[in-house]
């Protein structure tokens, strides 16, 4: 593990290079408080530090009074080194952000000690927002396609349709349907269904944008938001991906199975505020339509203001 000494006196500094390079650590030695801040700072810092307390320019409680005021970056365990013994000046670098401290002259044994704590703690922390991390993907996800899930979609898509208003651009919206996808589990199972319900994620994610996205709607059906496209754009998007689902045929125990979507395309209006809700509900209604026309095909709606009849308009395209 990599760790970071800041002391601007060479003999102490010498003893601690020493005495952490016998113990296995990766020693980044530095003579001053700002040095020691800036290579905090960077990508690949060191998560353990040795700060002195008293040194010209910032000291050690002013680094970590910076530590703990950032938002972002890995937690740093600091040890402040002090000569100090006053319970006043110990209580003012714990309250700056210290995690420890050892007075001076210090004993390597006594040091090497608190350090391992210090590991302790960093790795119980890693261990907690790896968990963190677990549960936020598990409130966020599918289960079984990895994809974002029904509530996390439709955030998703209130989040693009606001950005969209603000810079006064078009978000498309895809509802899609696996076509007979109740025949795939009553002819070959669940596990079967669920085969193909994996595979075809795979070829969807593969062929839109890396800034679209993908999410499990319920069931058989799927919602793709589109960023910055109007419905000209999302359209081809849609079908884009029915070819890539229908291209070839999806293996269930060595044998070829042939699978198809349709799909309902939507797009909001560059400039003019739309529902979530209701620009799902239009793609909900072109999906119905492609449906009925037939299925494995895309058709588009879109909902416009018609200043000539005061109404609305669908516009209509098909893919077979």
């Amino acid at each position: 593990m990599k760790i970071v000494i800041a002391d601007d006196d060479a003999t102490s500094r010498a003893l601690l290079r020493s005495t952490f390079r016998k113990l296995g650590y990766e020693v980044v030695i530095t003579c001053g408080g700002e040095e020691a801040w800036s290579i905090l700072q960077q990508p690949d810092a060191p998560e353990l530090a040795i700060l002195d307390w008293m040194m010209p320019g910032m000291n050690g409680p002013d680094i970590c009074r910076k530590l703990r005021a950032r938002s972002q970056g890995s937690y740093v365990y600091v040890i402040l080194l002090t000569g100090l013994d006053r319970l006043n000046d110990l209580v003012e670098g714990m309250e700056a952000g210290a995690d420890d401290y050892i007075t001076k002259p210090f004993k390597a044994q006594e040091l090497s000690a608190r350090l391992r704590a210090g590991r302790r703690i960093l790795d119980l922390q890693r261990e907690l927002l790896a968990a963190q991390r677990a549960l936020e993907i598990r409130a966020t996800h599918d289960g079984l396609t990895g994809l974002w899930n029904h509530a996390a979609i439709l955030e998703r898509l209130e989040e693009e349709l606001h950005r969209g208003s603000r810079q006064k651009s078009s978000v498309g919206a895809i509802l899609l349907d696996m076509d007979f996808f109740k025949r795939v589990n009553d002819a070959h199972g669940h596990a079967a269904g669920d085969q193909v319900l994996q595979e075809s994620t795979r070829r969807m994610v593969s062929v839109v944008r890396p800034y679209d996205w993908v999410g499990r709607y319920g069931g058989e059906e799927f919602l793709v938001v589109v960023s910055g496209c109007d419905l000209r754009g999302t359209a081809q998007v849609a079908e884009r991906i029915r070819r890539a689902v229908s291209a070839v045929p999806v293996m269930i125990s060595g044998r070829p199975l042939n699978v198809t979507v349709s799909c309902g395309v939507s797009a909001s209006t560059a400039g003019k505020p739309i529902e979530a809700r209701a620009l799902v509900e239009s793609a909900d209604r072109a999906l119905y339509r492609a449906k009925a026309l037939g299925r494995n095909r895309v058709e588009s709606f879109a909902v416009e203001s018609d200043e000539s009849s005061g109404g609305a308009h669908a516009a209509r395209s098909s893919n077979d």
